[in-house]
């Protein structure tokens, strides 16, 4: 407990899935934190659950303009930002020959572009703080090869490279900011719950069902939860431009399960 006792909190994507779990921990251990998401009712619900730590602001992470609203009125409100988490993601299902120009725009502007005006706009507000911890949600679809979701696997890719550069250009003007990227993989998420379906709609041969060697196929948002919380924390202080993978073996084995988580 009080892990992030005195720190304030964004998280984007955090109605449902993995951004919810990491705000109801986040709450847990001390932090305050406000969660951002384009679903107002179930963002709102959330926040209600988790109590007077919380308070949900409605974001479309794809506008730049929305980005400066949200930091200045948290820096009004609470006066500092520790910890920002890019967790807001969409997948939409395509090999490289049938993905659709714009699902690609779709699931670029709100992955890679949604995590660039991130980190631009929360790292003054964070320096200003003193410094603070950037977790860029990515996944192990950046790291192996995935036929079935080219514009994520492209997405992702940008989110972990753009965390490297971020994490050095913090480092080099001694701004006491760090950045990672956490990578999972498929997890038991209301997006991947509606991955299947999207899949069979587009025509495409499913993905296999069963992983190797005895692996579990999906993990839960709180396996997910715990290493971001790892992260936002001071325990990490040490810890920056890294990737974290969180697969349970599934992106180093042979006859892997598609992530889209």
């Amino acid at each position: 407990m009080d892990r992030l006792t005195g720190k304030v909190a964004i998280i984007t994507g955090a109605a449902k899935g993995l951004g919810e779990a990491d705000a109801r921990l986040f709450a847990a251990e001390g932090a305050r934190v406000v969660l951002t998401d384009i679903d107002e009712v179930a963002g709102a619900r959330v926040a209600g659950e988790i109590g007077p730590a919380a308070q949900f602001i409605r974001q479309d992470v794809r506008d730049e303009a929305g980005w400066r609203d949200l930091i200045a009125a948290v820096m009004a409100r609470y006066g500092r930002l520790d910890v920002l988490v890019n967790n807001a993601g969409v997948v939409e299902p395509g090999t490289i020959e049938t993905t659709s120009a714009e699902d690609y725009r779709f699931v670029m502007a709100v992955s890679a572009d949604g995590t660039f005006f991130g980190c631009k706009h929360a790292i003054p507000a964070m320096r200003a703080s003193g410094g603070g911890s950037i977790i860029n949600m990515a996944s192990i679809a950046s790291i192996q090869g995935e036929s079935l979701v080219a514009a994520y696997c492209a997405a992702k890719g940008a989110v972990e490279a753009l965390t490297r550069s971020v994490a050095v250009h913090c480092a080099q003007g001694g701004m006491n900011i760090r950045c990672n990227s956490v990578h999972p993989s498929g997890m038991d998420t209301p997006m991947v719950r509606r991955f299947g379906g999207k899949v069979a709609a587009a025509g495409l041969a499913p993905p296999p069902g069963a992983s190797p060697h005895g692996a579990s196929p999906l993990g839960v948002a709180t396996d997910i939860a715990w290493a971001v919380l790892y992260l936002a924390s001071d325990e990490s202080r040490f810890v920056n431009g890294q990737r974290i993978v969180v697969d349970n073996t599934m992106s180093v084995t042979s006859g892997h399960v598609p992530s889209a988580g």
